[in-house]
């Protein structure tokens, strides 16, 4: 499982460019709070080398799927603790409440800096989430 600033990253696909090469289907883990993206580690060999010979050979885009095999599917997310494809509002209120169990460790240890670090990813995770509720509500006249 990936983490990045408080938040474990979410499991997706995504295009990626390299130089002047855009990669699509790249298996990647995405922050949902600074949104961070990284190419998925279990990948990464393959995707530098695809990207190395896309941009030599001139490409402009390239297909991840295309060209590397075995590596895909949804096992290659089973350590992330969400998904691109689950409910929006489901993987923020995931991600506060791993927030919140961190934030109890913590302070239990006494690490006033870590602590600091997520009540500003939790107070973003709820600005996240309160923006999702009002796109839910039916607006009045």
């Amino acid at each position: 499982m990936s983490f990045c600033c408080g938040a474990s990253m979410i499991g997706s696909k995504g295009t990626l460019k390299h130089i002047r090469t855009s990669i699509h289907n790249v298996p990647i883990l995405f922050c949902p709070v600074c949104h961070r993206i990284e190419v998925h580690h279990l990948i990464e060999n393959e995707y530098e080398l695809l990207a190395e010979y896309a941009h030599g050979d001139g490409a402009a885009e390239v297909d991840f799927i295309d060209y590397v095999e075995g590596k895909q599917g949804p096992a290659i997310y089973e350590n992330c603790v969400n998904h691109e494809d689950e409910e929006p509002m489901d993987i923020v209120q995931n991600q506060i409440d791993m927030g919140l169990d961190l934030l109890s460790v913590a302070k239990s240890l006494g690490d006033s800096a870590w602590e600091e670090q997520l009540k500003k990813r939790l107070q973003v995770l709820s600005r996240r989430r309160s923006k999702l509720v009002k796109g839910r509500t039916p607006q009045s006249p």
